[in-house]
């Protein structure tokens, strides 16, 4: 079987391992002498009254200990990742992709939002016939049916527009806030901008 080239490659920083994983070790013994001194010695020299205090205190070091050593771990194996777009198979062999946008309250998530998203799904980067994008509105709400009406109306002049001057902003409210700096196509692509601002 012929073995396909790779998408990506992971190699671990070995340095920065060998960094991490000492400091981490150094800190732990430190840790470790830090609750004997607490339990052992410390806890023989206070007096009563002050136990409650202790207490505390010590619950507080080990929680922080805790979070510590959790903190730690994803720095155990540092890596470094390289991509390799031009391995990427050809458009007819690229499996089908689903989008599943979900929604279910258009206060806490407005509608301008979840369609925005909905619109950037809808010009990714790959064949259009193969990417299916659906809405789920949890909530049935009014609001985000008719956002999707004047999305769906929108994305028949929007869609072409980014798939015919390579638009990298495929967000149309990023794209409207930004500054000129992606003018590809020149006169054409100004007046079909200026279209589009007119059909929002």
């Amino acid at each position: 079987m012929e073995t396909l080239p790779p998408l990506q490659k992971c190699t671990v920083d070995k340095f920065s391992a060998i960094v991490t994983r000492t400091h981490t070790f150094i800190h732990s013994i430190a840790i470790l002498f830090m609750l004997y001194y607490r339990l052992i010695i410390n806890l023989k020299e206070i007096p009563i009254s002050f136990l409650p205090y202790w207490f505390l205190i010590f619950v507080s070091e080990l929680l922080l200990s805790f979070l510590r050593t959790l903190d730690s771990a994803h720095i155990f194996s540092p890596v470094t990742r390289s991509v390799y777009p031009e391995n990427l198979p050809p458009d007819d062999e690229l499996p089908a992709i689903d989008v599943f946008v979900c929604t279910a309250d258009p206060i806490k998530e407005p509608a301008l939002g979840v369609m925005n998203t909905v619109l950037s799904a809808m010009v990714i980067d790959y064949p259009p016939e193969k990417v299916t994008v659906y809405l789920s509105d949890d909530g049935g709400s009014v609001k985000t049916l008719c956002a999707v009406r004047e999305a769906w109306r929108f994305g028949e002049v929007w869609i072409p527009f980014c798939r015919e001057f390579g638009v990298k902003r495929i967000c149309p409210e990023t794209f409207f806030q930004a500054a000129d700096d992606e003018i590809n196509g020149g006169e054409d692509y100004l007046l079909e901008r200026d279209n589009i601002q007119v059909v929002t």
